[in-house]
């Protein structure tokens, strides 16, 4: 029999159990009201609250990318409603309630978990993602494969974090860095070829973006194997971005000066003034 107490770390985390659950319950209460007696509420269905599903999550990594809690909780409350609110439209097609859900997903974790719930052992991140992944295609019977599991709608780049994830929970994978920088300059190189310096006449455009493809999946990679998420990394370059391009319109602008009306060297004097201010410690001038 499993022992399913929770250890004494976890013990202090339950204090605030009753308060909890109460506050759960409370939204459930809310939820049903505003279904039987709002006109918008009652109109929703799984399809109409997909898109703004999605919206709301993208916020949330906003915030956390921000680091901003207190519109992380906000966030975090509107996706809640949004999961509760499909359990109930499901609960009125007679599929399933919230705590078939919840139930679910609590015999997932257990099952999923072996190391602590069982007699597995797996003494670092790496053993326990590898048990993860076999697991998950035990449970699905390996009938897609172990790519299978991967979503078709994830956007490219998560989805070729995703794909090289699974591939080394199932053995597939480079074994050092220098081999997958190796690939990368490879990639590099094979693009280049393609790419013929941009010129129309000699470049095929298709063979070009299949090789710009790969080479992007072999940055990925290598990211993977630097202990870099990809898909941080470039969003902080596009606030990055954001952020100097806004000082550069704000400065032009302080100077009685339009950017459509400036050369491209006049436009990198202010883009190099923007640099240097987010690079300065906070408090400097």
């Amino acid at each position: 029999m499993e022992n399913l107490t929770p250890p004494t770390s976890s013990l202090l985390a339950s204090t605030r159990r009753p308060a909890q659950l109460e506050a759960f319950g409370r939204l459930l209460d809310v939820l049903d009201r505003l279904r039987t007696e709002c006109p918008w509420d009652k109109k929703q269905t799984l399809q109409t609250l997909r898109h703004l599903t999605i919206e709301e999550t993208y916020e949330i990594s906003d915030a956390i990318l921000r680091d901003d809690l207190p519109d992380l909780k906000k966030e975090l409350g509107d996706v809640m409603l949004h999961l509760v609110f499909y359990a109930r439209i499901a609960a009125e097609k007679g599929a399933f309630d919230i705590a078939d859900v919840l139930n679910a997903q609590c015999e997932k974790l257990i099952y999923r978990h072996p190391h602590i719930y069982g007699d597995v052992q797996a003494d670092d991140e790496e053993a326990v993602k590898r048990n993860w992944e076999q697991l998950k295609l035990k449970e699905k019977g390996n009938t897609n494969g172990v790519l299978g599991g991967v979503p078709t709608s994830l956007p490219a780049l998560v989805k070729a974090m995703r794909i090289q994830e699974k591939a080394r929970g199932a053995g597939f994978d480079w074994e050092q860095p220098e081999q997958v920088w190796a690939k990368v300059q490879e990639e590099l190189n094979e693009f280049g070829a393609e790419y013929h310096h941009g010129n129309p006449d000699r470049m095929d455009a298709d063979k070009a973006a299949d090789e710009f493809g790969d080479l992007l999946f072999s940055l990925v990679n290598f990211a993977r194997f630097a202990g870099i998420n990809p898909e941080e990394a470039l969003e902080r370059t596009n606030r990055k971005f954001i952020s100097r391009f806004q000082y550069l319109e704000t400065a032009a602008a302080a100077n009685n000066e339009r950017l459509a009306d400036l050369s491209l060297a006049q436009m990198d004097v202010y883009w190099e003034e923007a640099k240097r201010r987010s690079t300065q410690p906070k408090g400097t001038v």
